[in-house]
């Protein structure tokens, strides 16, 4: 009975986006994000396209159970953590699918993130207008 729930991690990070994702190599193909359907949590079909990414490259999108919790962060950081963090799973699952995800960019973790705002500055950058008199 454990043997059937052993499932492979895999942690996804974007922004301020954390993403915990669970890979059940024996499964049906369910994808549930935060006790969700995928379709019902990511909206738009092109976050679902990222987030599928790594399971068509691999040819596991039917045959894997995914489960993923992820929290902070907008529904877009969401989504690529999401991917990340299966990319990450698949790759502790086969490591020869590395060759396969790498050049798809599905390995590396954008890790750029909003500047702190400076103090007597509008934004982190953005100065008030100079006025000469």
């Amino acid at each position: 009975m454990a043997e059937e729930n052993k499932y492979i991690y895999g942690l996804g990070r974007r922004k301020c986006a954390i993403a915990q994702v669970r890979v059940y190599p024996k499964g049906k193909g369910a994808f549930t994000i935060n006790g969700r359907e995928m379709k019902d949590y990511l909206p738009v079909f092109t976050w679902q396209e990222r987030v599928n990414l790594a399971l068509d490259k691999a040819g596991l999108k039917d045959i894997a159970d995914i489960s993923v919790r992820v929290l902070g962060g907008g529904t877009r950081a969401q989504a690529d953590a999401i991917s990340l963090g299966i990319a990450r799973a698949l790759i502790k699952m086969d490591a020869d699918l590395r060759a396969t995800l790498k050049p798809e960019g599905l390995l590396s973790r954008d890790a750029r993130v909003k500047e702190r705002k400076k103090f007597g500055l509008k934004k982190a950058r953005k100065a008030p207008q100079w006025s000469k008199r």
